[in-house]
């Protein structure tokens, strides 16, 4: 069967072996997973299509349109397992944005009396119940989500309320740790970001070198652990050398002027950035070490040399 133009190939793993004559069949390890990759073996093939084992799940339907070329009985393919929109358990080789237990971007395309469905790349529009939108969704927009599966029913949803389904406070990261994000909000404070797929973290304005939007992948690490548990983020680690270089310039930058700056812990993140390339949290840091140190002192509308 001819792979369709565009489509991406599956990877097909054959396990053949002859036992008088016949194929022999090596059993999964691993249970079948909705919403998830799965790598499933071929049990037989039909006019529409070839049918999986989905082990506890009973035979997944792989229709004909997303069968690779050259697929045989007894091959391994992988797939996406989803409830299409008959409500029938199904396969494909379409990779969607994002499966269950993952966060993604995604545009609404429409809303109706059930809730917001948002496009992830399969046939069937992904839904967001209005129960788990944290606040109401519109045609067009873009909202962070988690992906999830209804364990009653097996079908897959969506949720923007993430506090439900993500941790808030962790004793298992670790400060200076590095961590994939995902910008997910926004508040008065900076911003909300999921982290691995498994918390939420804040990035606060201070911390920021540059601006972000939500919906962005950004790699950061976890700045610190509060005693509550909660988790500050940042964007760029600061090592000894990196505090030692800062202090280094900002005496530089005096010694240039006459021994006085207007740069205070006051000034803006935009300002202190242009000078510095670094954020405001890292330059007043700096000048509070240079000030305790006695190298500097500081005024209310400048720091001078000391």
């Amino acid at each position: 069967m001819p792979v369709p133009p565009g489509r991406a190939r599956t990877t097909i793993t054959r396990h053949r072996s002859m036992v008088s004559g016949d194929l022999s069949l090596k059993a999964e390890e691993n249970e079948t997973r909705i919403g998830q990759y799965n790598h499933l073996r071929v049990l037989r093939a039909v006019d529409f299509g070839v049918y999986l084992d989905g082990q506890a799940l009973g035979d997944i339907l792989l229709p004909r349109r997303y069968v690779p070329a050259g697929c045989a009985v007894g091959d391994d393919v992988d797939v996406f397992v989803y409830v299409d929109s008959e409500d029938r358990l199904v396969a494909t080789t379409d990779k969607p944005r994002a499966q269950v237990g993952e966060c993604a971007f995604l545009k609404v395309v429409e809303v109706n009396a059930v809730g917001a469905f948002l496009d992830w790349g399969l046939p069937k529009d992904l839904l967001v119940p209005f129960s788990e939108q944290y606040k109401p969704m519109e045609v067009g927009k873009s909202y962070v989500v988690q992906v999830f599966c209804d364990e009653e029913t097996g079908r897959i949803a969506a949720s923007s309320k993430l506090h439900r389904h993500l941790k808030e406070k962790t004793s298992s990261l670790k400060p200076q740790q590095a961590v994939s994000l995902l910008v997910s909000g926004r508040t008065d404070l900076g911003y909300k970001a999921v982290i691995d797929n498994r918390f939420l973290g804040m990035l606060f304005n201070s911390d920021l070198l540059q601006p972000v939007r939500i919906g962005q992948k950004l790699k950061g690490y976890v700045k610190a652990i509060r005693d509550d548990g909660k988790i500050d983020l940042c964007l760029h680690l600061q090592t000894q050398a990196t505090r030692d270089e800062l202090a280094d310039k900002i005496l530089q930058h005096l010694l240039d002027n006459n021994g006085t700056s207007t740069l205070t812990d006051k000034s803006s993140p935009d300002d202190i950035y242009r000078q510095y390339r670094v954020s405001k949290a890292s330059y007043k840091k700096a000048i509070g070490n240079l000030f305790r140190q006695k190298k500097i002192l500081i005024e209310s509308d400048r720091i001078v040399l000391a």
